[in-house]
């Protein structure tokens, strides 16, 4: 996705589209769902996940806090082009960036496009 600058985050913060991370966090979205017995299977808490029901946004906010994600700009030519951050619930369809961060991506936000990755374990 395309990145945008995010000035009013912290330096350990990406701002993450609610598009690109519902999708991202589905799988421990809809784990959350059947554990809260707010879904009995995984084919109603995707429904749910579906219809964008309110406690869905609930439950990816406290996953994505205890989540970080890998941004990575390509080429990544050194160890600064995939780096860590926690993400942070944001409206539009760009990930958000702090401007002192860009250096270590030889990143600017002329239109330059970044990946997100989420680890599966920590």
């Amino acid at each position: 996705s395309v990145i945008v600058v995010g000035p009013l985050l912290s330096l350990h913060q990406c701002g993450l589209p609610r598009e690109i991370a519902i999708e991202l966090f589905q799988t421990f979205v809809i784990r959350g769902l059947i554990r809260q017995d707010v879904a009995s299977n995984t084919g109603i808490a995707k429904s749910k996940i579906r219809e964008k029901e309110p406690i869905v946004w609930e439950i990816l906010q406290k996953v994505m806090q205890g989540h970080p994600v890998l941004l990575n700009r390509a080429p990544t030519l050194h160890r600064l082009g995939i780096q860590a951050f926690q993400p942070i619930l944001v409206e539009g369809r760009a990930i958000c960036l702090h401007p002192l961060v860009c250096k270590g991506f030889n990143a600017d936000f002329d239109g330059d496009q970044m990946a997100v990755h989420v680890p599966l374990s920590l």
